[in-house]
């Protein structure tokens, strides 16, 4: 068997138990603000941020930003970037489906996609059965159930996973029409900029015994410059539209206001709230330092080295970029997506118990996540 089909063979498989799970929640599930109780699969699939999507297809972005009664701003459309919910209206219009059952298909197709690049990716650093392995951990990992609703995630990982894959294969201007892109679907290229960044000081470093061509040097450097660029393209198109020049960054802070009211974005000071508003009197603050530390040393280990230095890089560049702008509470799961490449290091041992164990503790991971994030139980403060 070829091994695109062993990686759509084992996608499949994933998404049938995924599926399974979504639909014992759906069945359970009453009524809320999205949906009546017991919903199909698609309604299920679509609610959450799905629904943002869903106003942004239907009728696009506001001209203005809104003002809460205090006079901050407030939730909007605009913290939600445009390509995925543009592409699925694009396909609406063609077939006439629903915006859901489309929104669905666009995030199933995209992870499909995902799940053969990620392969190829890590076929660059590790064994065929390994990297396979590794691809199977990222089909059933916790948050996978995330690969088959009305999210944006599957395709920006799709973008990365080329993004990634080009950067290891130094075709650096290649890069710059899938960052496009990317830069529109959602926050991170700002990170993959900072990662390309290393990668040049990297190849710099060490061109004695390794070449660093002037025109590999050239393009990758006009590839950092030009992903930053990008990085910062859809604020600027939301100060332009609203006439509020920060307005993206002023809308993303409103949804950290109901934890610690509002303020502004002070690079790496949202972790500290956040470590001390879940945990006060320093525990918090522990366990972030233990959660950096753990990383540190997860790619430092011998097992982390097999990944190479670019996927490396990237794991740094954007762990960095999270702990600088982004406030942790229950989404903080979904926004570790994009370190899936660490799957690699976790696919390493060849263990057969070590990798059913592994397999079954994500799939519980699954329900885990599901029940505390994805259906709506009450007033429910845990959103994915």
């Amino acid at each position: 068997m070829p091994w695109w089909a062993k990686v759509l063979v084992v996608f499949a498989l994933s998404r049938v138990v995924s599926t399974a799970l979504l639909l014992s929640f759906a069945a359970r599930q009453g009524a809320n603000a999205w949906t009546l109780a017991s919903p199909d699969y698609a309604s299920f699939a679509s609610i959450w941020d799905g629904h943002w999507y869903y106003i942004i297809s239907a009728v696009g972005y506001p001209s203005t930003v809104p003002v809460t009664a205090d006079g901050h701003v407030g939730e909007s459309a605009w913290a939600f970037m445009p390509v995925y919910p543009l592409l699925v209206r694009g396909l609406t219009e063609l077939t006439g489906a629903g915006f859901a059952p489309t929104a669905v298909v666009v995030s199933v197709l995209a992870a499909a996609g995902t799940a053969l690049l990620l392969h190829r990716l890590l076929r660059h650093v590790l064994p065929e059965g390994t990297a396979l392995f590794g691809v199977v951990l990222f089909c059933v990992a916790p948050l996978s159930p995330l690969l088959q609703v009305a999210y944006a995630e599957p395709l920006f990982l799709l973008l990365l996973c080329a993004s990634l894959l080009l950067l290891v294969e130094r075709r650096y201007l290649a890069m710059l029409p899938v960052v496009a892109v990317l830069s529109f679907t959602r926050p991170g290229a700002l990170a993959l900029a900072f990662a390309v960044g290393l990668h040049v000081v990297h190849r710099w470093w060490v061109r004695r015994r390794e070449p660093f061509p002037r025109r590999e040097a050239v393009e990758a450097s006009v590839t950092a410059v030009v992903t930053a660029l990008l990085g910062v393209a859809w604020p600027v198109v939301a100060g332009l539209v609203t006439g509020v020049p920060n307005a993206y960054a002023e809308t993303e802070l409103a949804w950290r206001a109901p934890y610690v009211g509002y303020g502004p974005l002070v690079p790496f000071a949202p972790w500290i709230e956040g470590a001390n508003w879940w945990l006060p009197g320093g525990a918090g603050v522990g366990v972030l330092v233990i959660s950096v530390v753990a990383l540190a040393v997860l790619l430092l280990s011998p097992a982390g080295r097999r990944l190479g230095v670019d996927l490396r890089l990237w794991s740094v560049a954007y762990a960095l970029y999270l702990l600088a702008v982004f406030f942790p509470q229950s989404s903080t799961f979904r926004l570790l997506m994009p370190l899936f490449p660490l799957v690699g290091a976790l696919a390493l041992p060849r263990s057969r118990t070590y990798r059913i164990a592994l397999v079954v503790a994500c799939v519980v991971g699954q329900w885990v996540w599901l029940d505390l994030c994805w259906w709506v139980d009450g007033y429910d403060w845990t959103p994915p």
